[in-house]
């Protein structure tokens, strides 16, 4: 799907293949396909944000400002992960995964 397998690689993070190597299948449903992944990458982001939280403040014990430190740090680390992550889950809300269009293609 990437060009680049490495997410950190952030000048290439959005870098895609056009056609599915096994089955054909086009990335780009249509223009600005992916605009929509920004509500799925931002379900993602709250959920990291809070799980930092969680662990942060009470499992660590640490002060809330500290606590909102390891959130932007967590947020910031896995950044590249959850660009990529909220891209392949939109695309497989509107694309069913069929374990024959490779013979078919």
């Amino acid at each position: 799907m990437y060009k680049d397998k490495n997410p950190y690689h952030l000048k290439n993070i959005y870098d895609m293949h056009e056609n599915c190597s096994q089955c054909g299948l086009h990335y780009q449903i249509e223009p600005s396909f992916f605009y929509g992944a920004m509500y799925v990458s931002y379900g993602l982001t709250v959920a990291i944000g809070v799980a930092a939280f969680i662990i942060a403040k009470v499992f660590l014990g640490l002060v809330l400002l500290h606590s909102f430190i390891a959130i932007i740090l967590a947020l910031i680390v896995f950044m590249p992960i959850t660009a990529r992550l909220a891209r392949n889950i939109y695309i497989n809300m509107f694309v069913s995964f069929d374990k024959d269009a490779a013979k078919k293609h």
